[in-house]
């Protein structure tokens, strides 16, 4: 789903078993003229990324990562059934052709979707082009449209209009994120239980319900590389579900810097939106409430949780890392990028 820049040698650890995959794809696949030939996706810390080609026709596969997965994440049979009805009706959801439950194949549960052009935006401003502050501007302006186009789709329509339970969905969310730190934490934080207390003392009620991409923000969107403020696919829809859209905004403000932030704050978790022209959080938050009509008054509550949730799911990728099921050195920071997560939900929590 990225560019060719992204595409490296499959690592030693991740490697496939082609020997028993070939056979699985060609007979689920609509094009599988010629040899097979397998790269992988550099980029991303959680699920594996690998391109899929045959001839001229290219795929994507994905899987779960190596070593222990919290249970209801990285779940590959959702994000199959998610975008085989979600493309129908939102373009910028990738169709999936195919998935695998039968964890002989290759180790793990995974599916095959179709492969989009484009890049990704990661922590940085790539330094290829020029980035004048009218086109910041406008790729912000583009991140907040289509997350407002998402929650504007009807689940019915998509064919998930019994997608997850939205009733207690917020609270629900709370208490399972709560119980993945205590599942994943390598030593106590007591600043992680005063965030936790809080966050349960004033739950927000939810005033709407949406499909929800619960991973929203701008790694996560593929852009075109002739203009970089046209979305030409959002990734990594493992998560998806339907509730409270707020959370998806939240989420996503957590992760939109900007450039009076606390340095520590856009280390551990940022969009590189705290360069010149890209809006506020303060304007995405304008801008979301023009286009969808609801109200974010309570979005303060919605953003500090977002905090919680990245540190958490930093914290399961780094207890992997500690425990040498993964030796990507990606991840040997993640405990100081988990500290201003913490520091950065505190502060703004008042704690």
């Amino acid at each position: 789903m990225q560019s060719d820049r992204e595409v490296i040698a499959v690592r030693a650890e991740e490697t496939l078993d082609t020997g028993r995959l070939e056979p699985w794809l060609r007979r689920r696949l609509p094009k599988t003229d010629g040899s097979l030939r397998v790269a992988q996706f550099g980029g991303g810390h959680a699920n594996l990324t690998y391109l899929i080609g045959f001839g001229e026709t290219e795929y994507v596969l994905r899987r779960p990562p190596l070593g222990h997965v919290a249970p209801t994440s990285h779940d590959m049979l959702r994000e199959h059934s998610v975008l085989k009805d979600l493309s129908t009706v939102f373009p910028l959801a990738p169709r999936s052709f195919a998935v695998c439950e039968d964890a002989s194949i290759i180790g793990a549960p995974f599916h095959v979707m179709e492969r989009r052009l484009g890049f990704v935006i990661r922590t940085q401003l790539p330094d290829d082009r020029t980035w004048p502050p009218a086109l910041n501007r406008r790729v912000g302006e583009m991140l907040v449209d289509a997350l407002a186009a998402l929650h504007r789709v009807s689940p019915e329509a998509a064919g998930l209009g019994d997608l997850g339970r939205p009733e207690g969905f917020v609270a629900r969310q709370l208490e399972g994120w709560s119980k993945r730190w205590h599942a994943a934490k390598h030593e106590d934080n007591p600043a992680v239980s005063k965030i936790i207390a809080w966050l349960e003392r004033d739950i927000p009620t939810s005033a709407q319900v949406s499909l929800l991409h619960n991973d929203f923000k701008l790694d996560n969107v593929l852009v075109d590389f002739a203009d970089p403020a046209n979305a030409t696919a959002i990734l990594d829809w493992d998560m998806c579900t339907r509730g409270d859209p707020l959370m998806d905004l939240g989420y996503t403000l957590t992760f939109w810097g900007e450039a009076g932030d606390d340095p520590r704050w856009i280390k551990a978790a940022s969009m590189p939106t705290w360069n010149e022209g890209f809006p506020s959080r303060a304007d995405v938050t304008q801008r979301y409430a023009l286009l969808t009509g609801f109200d974010c008054a309570r979005i303060h509550w919605y953003q500090i949780f977002g905090a919680l949730k990245i540190a958490v799911i930093l914290q399961q990728i780094y207890i992997r890392f500690l425990r040498g099921q993964t030796s990507d050195e990606r991840f040997r920071i993640f405990g100081q990028r988990i500290d201003g997560l913490v520091d950065k939900a505190r502060a703004l929590a008042g704690l």
